[in-house]
Parts: structure tokens; sequence; C-alpha cells
């Protein structure tokens, strides 16, 4: 019998729920990518094609993680294949890819990109949510979905009240929530 390994969902945001801007983050944080990278390291990943482009070429497949890319565009797979990433045609065959490649796994981590996380929240695949929230205003394109408070509990705070400093000087926490 195989064990569960939850689907999570992992992402930075600014106040009023910013956490993209022209296909990038518009702030760093290096201590939020200290944090990505010990939350996903020996875990599969899904993102959406464009989350994949906007990673640099360097860090692309994501070292130590199974990659799996969504697209809709069959031309792409044989570039993605080739890039060390996995194409899928959408997120549940993504998820189901995940969970496939999830052997010693903790989580299967869904990393973006807006709309993605939106169809997580929507359908129901997501269970856990990971965010940095940032004690910021910051313009932006690409919005992080609503966790709604009857369908999602918060479980953990780090700090457990205010906020810690980034070596940039930005404020940040990290909260987690688990759907209800």
């Amino acid at each position: 019998m195989s064990r569960h390994v939850p689907v999570g969902m992992i992402w930075a945001e600014a106040r009023g729920g910013v956490i993209g801007s022209g296909g990038a983050m518009p702030w760093h944080v290096p201590e939020d990518l200290a944090h990505f990278r010990d939350r996903t390291r020996g875990c599969p990943v899904v993102m959406g094609r464009k989350t994949w482009d906007s990673l640099p070429s360097r860090f692309r497949p994501l070292p130590g993680r199974t990659n799996i890319v969504i697209t809709g565009d069959t031309a792409t797979f044989r570039g993605l294949t080739e890039s060390g990433a996995m194409p899928a045609h959408s997120l549940p065959e993504a998820v189901d890819m995940a969970h496939a490649h999830a052997e010693g796994a903790h989580t299967v981590w869904i990393m973006g990109g807006g709309s993605v996380y939106a169809e997580a929240v929507d359908s129901g695949i997501a269970e856990l949510a990971s965010v940095t929230r940032l004690d910021l205003d910051s313009p932006g394109d690409t919005y992080a979905p609503r966790l709604d408070p009857d369908e999602w509990a918060l479980v953990n705070s780090e700090p457990s009240q205010g906020w810690m400093t980034s070596s940039t000087g930005l404020d940040y926490r990290f909260d987690t929530y688990r759907r209800r």
C-alpha cells in the first residue's frame, strides 16, 4: 500500500496578493529563496511553462527535484524533455506524474504560476499552502489565489507574531495553511 503524499503550493506574495510582474518576482529576498529550496528539495515540483521560462537557465531544471511543466503546446514537449523537465498537458496529469516520482518525498509542490495556483485551489487538488508574506506594496500582473478562511486554516507562522527582516531590508514571514 502506498502512502499519501500531499500536494502543496508554495509562493511569496506582497501585500494585495502580488506574486509576479512581467514574468519575474519584483523583489529579492534571499531568505525566501532558501526557504523555497529547503521546502522543495527532494520533492517533485509542478509548474506552468511561463514559470519554467522565468527560471534562469542555469537553474533549469531545479536540481534535486523532478521538474514537471504544464503546457498546452505539444511542440514544446521535446524541448522540455531535452532540458530535463517532464512535460504534462494538464494540472491533474502533472500531479499524477509527480506522485509517480514522489518516492521519499514529503510533498508534491506546485510552484506557479498564478493560473496553476488558482486551478489547484479551485479544483481541490492542493491540500497545503506555504506562503512567504512580504510587508511590501508592489505593482504586479500576477496574483496569488485567495485562500478562503472557511476552506483554509492557518496552521503555522514563523515568527508566530510580527516579522523577520531580510538581509535586503524587507520584512517577511512564513505562513503555512492547510485545507480544512
